[in-house]
């Protein structure tokens, strides 16, 4: 199975290097590059030079927010699963990142494993860049 080649958008430098090995040893994910805020993620992801299959991105960033990041990658013509993480994945927040375009939203405190399962299934080819999956839960 090919790595995923992943972005992550996360401000917390302890959580991103977490995700990033929890995602590199369980997953087939191999981190291409990450960004603390809206700005830096948005720059990176509209830079023709830069491809990815998946954008993890968390709600609150140092500047800007991971909603802006939803609405400006989702105008972008690149076939990329977005899913965000975050610790405010309240039912109102889910709708609304679902509404600018994220596939999946994963609660950081109890849906870690839902999130490695995803990655897995997506680089399986059971579910594509930019398709929404089911709820498993």
């Amino acid at each position: 199975m090919p790595a995923l080649k992943a972005f992550i958008v996360e401000d917390s430098p302890v959580i991103r290097e977490n995700l990033i090995a929890a995602l590199e040893e369980l997953a087939p994910v191999h981190v291409v590059g990450t960004a603390e805020d809206e700005p830096s993620a948005i720059t990176w992801l509209a830079s023709a030079e830069h491809a990815c299959d998946l954008v993890i991105i968390d709600i609150f960033l140092k500047r800007g927010s991971g909603l802006g990041v939803l609405r400006a990658v989702s105008n972008l013509d690149k076939p990329m699963s977005l899913v965000v993480l975050s610790n405010y994945a309240t039912p109102d927040m889910r709708r609304k990142c679902m509404e600018l375009g994220a596939s999946r939203v994963f609660d950081k405190s109890n849906e870690i494993d839902a999130l490695i399962l995803y990655c897995a299934r997506l680089a399986d080819g059971e579910t594509s860049p930019g398709t929404l999956m089911p709820l498993t839960h």
